[in-house]
């Protein structure tokens, strides 16, 4: 799990969601992480509010674990009244990590990096049976 502290801490910025791709939400967007149960999980709790009015337009918290006879990662994601499961992977030689999901026709891809100056940058794709990829969320935030 000390492989992922590169996410801990208070985190601020901006987000975008693409809900329609010609017209995107703008978003002010905070990212808190930290370990609990003596690192035996992390916890990731987002929020984005509308640059227009600040009313919270998303809200997710991600709960992160380490599965040793396995040697993978397990992430159970909420939001929207919903909850997923994905296996993240590491990339970026540790500064970065990358996972998916699928439900039913749609299918997600999402792409975390911390940037060589220290910002979180994240990118989402969405796709809908047959049709190609289009980005969904993108977000980048500092350390605060």
């Amino acid at each position: 799990m000390k492989k992922l502290s590169f996410l801990v801490g208070k985190w601020a910025g901006e987000a975008r969601i693409f809900r329609r791709a010609d017209d995107p939400l703008e978003l002010i967007q905070t990212e808190e992480a930290y370990f609990k149960l003596d690192g035996l999980i992390l916890l990731i709790e987002g929020v984005g509010r509308s640059k227009s009015d600040g009313k919270i337009a998303l809200q997710a918290l991600g709960v992160i674990s380490y599965d040793d006879e396995a040697k993978a990662y397990h992430m159970r994601a909420f939001n929207d009244g919903r909850f997923l499961e994905t296996e993240p992977k590491l990339i970026d030689a540790g500064n970065g990590m990358t996972w998916g999901f699928a439900l039913g026709e749609i299918k997600t891809n999402s792409i975390l990096r911390i940037t060589p100056n220290g910002d979180w940058t994240e990118l989402t794709e969405i796709s809908v049976g047959a049709q190609p990829a289009r980005k969904f969320i993108e977000l980048r935030v500092s350390r605060q």
